[in-house]
């Protein structure tokens, strides 16, 4: 399903250039995600097939027309018509990481066993940034089960430098 949300992602973006509104879009789209979110049961309607399209959409229109661009009350309605509503996160995510390429942004999701303090977290993104010739933004996670250090994932990357992998490494020269 990732290569459908990311054909609908794909075709959304080059609608946001045209119009200049790459930021405006991802606003309006966290924005539906977030009533999404809030309501489930408006995302079960939206599926359901026993439900007429034309109410379905109907209702989609009612929601959004007037509080998001109209470009992405249309995508919504042609998610809605080929049946694909529920891939409605997953193209955003897509989207999200078509503007992020494209203003040369990449998240790094940062775990570690304790929370990180403003100065390390500055300090791995301050390299990060200069190692990878980009802006950064760091998701942090907090997992005891790392034990110490931290794993940085990043554009399809892992740098593993926690204790638990160090530990496991030892394990395996032991074990041999």
């Amino acid at each position: 399903m990732t290569e459908i949300s990311r054909e609908y992602a794909e075709a959304l973006y080059a609608i946001a250039c045209e119009e200049n509104s790459k930021k405006e879009y991802i606003a309006a789209l966290e924005q539906i995600s977030a009533v999404f979110g809030d309501n489930p049961e408006y995302t079960e309607f939206l599926v359901c097939p026993g439900i007429p399209l034309s109410e379905r959409q109907k209702a989609l229109e009612e929601a959004f027309t007037g509080r998001v661009p109209q470009y992405i009350v249309m995508f919504l309605l042609l998610l809605c018509e080929k049946g694909r509503i529920q891939l409605f996160n997953q193209c955003l995510a897509e989207y999200r990481k078509l503007v992020d390429a494209s203003e040369n942004v990449a998240v790094a999701r940062i775990t570690s066993a304790v929370e990180l303090t403003q100065a390390e977290k500055d300090g791995i993104r301050t390299k990060l940034e200069k190692a990878m010739k980009k802006s950064i933004i760091t998701e942090c996670i907090v997992d005891p089960a790392v034990m110490g250090g931290v794993i940085i994932e990043t554009e399809g990357r892992i740098i593993d430098g926690s204790l638990r992998r160090s530990l496991q490494e030892v394990k395996e020269v032991i074990g041999r």
